[in-house]
C-alpha cells in the first residue's frame, strides 16, 4: 500500500487540499472554499496530481463549506478526464449547500455522488 500526502494550503484564499493515493484510488479532500478565488490553484493541483495513470478518484467534500460555478468546473473538468481514460469518479460527503447545487444544476446525472468515503470507495471498486 501506497500513501502519499501532499497538503496544499492557501491561506488567503481559505482553501486546503489534501490528496493521498491507497490502493489504486487517488483520494482529494477540498477544505473551506472552491470558488473563483481559489479554483485556479484547486485546477493546478487535480491536474498534477492526474499526471500518472491513475482511474480511480475519489473527491472527499465533507469539509467543502462553499462552492462556486468556478469551482463545478475543476470537478467537471476531472470527471471528463477520468471518463476520456476509462476510469471512475466519485463525489462523497456533500453537504446540504453542495448538494443542492449539484441537484439545481442537474450534475448530479453526470458525476456519481456518494453519502459517505466508504460508500464512494465501494461505487470505485
Amino acid at each position: 500500500m501506497q500513501t502519499i500526502v501532499n497538503p496544499h494550503v492557501n491561506k488567503d484564499l481559505e482553501m486546503e487540499i489534501t490528496q493521498k493515493e491507497e490502493n489504486g484510488i487517488l483520494f482529494i479532500t477540498i477544505r473551506g472554499r472552491l470558488d473563483a478565488d481559489s479554483s485556479p490553484e484547486a485546477e493546478k493541483v487535480v491536474q498534477d496530481a492526474l499526471q500518472g495513470q491513475t482511474t480511480r478518484v475519489l473527491f472527499d467534500l465533507a469539509s467543502l463549506e462553499y462552492l462556486s460555478s468556478a469551482g463545478l468546473r475543476v470537478l467537471l473538468s476531472t470527471a471528463k478526464e477520468m471518463r476520456r481514460r476509462d476510469g471512475k469518479f466519485v463525489l462523497c460527503s456533500l453537504n446540504e449547500f453542495v448538494k443542492e447545487l449539484f441537484d439545481v444544476s442537474g450534475f448530479q446525472s453526470l458525476i456519481p455522488i456518494a453519502d459517505s468515503v466508504e460508500s464512494g470507495i465501494e461505487m470505485l471498486s
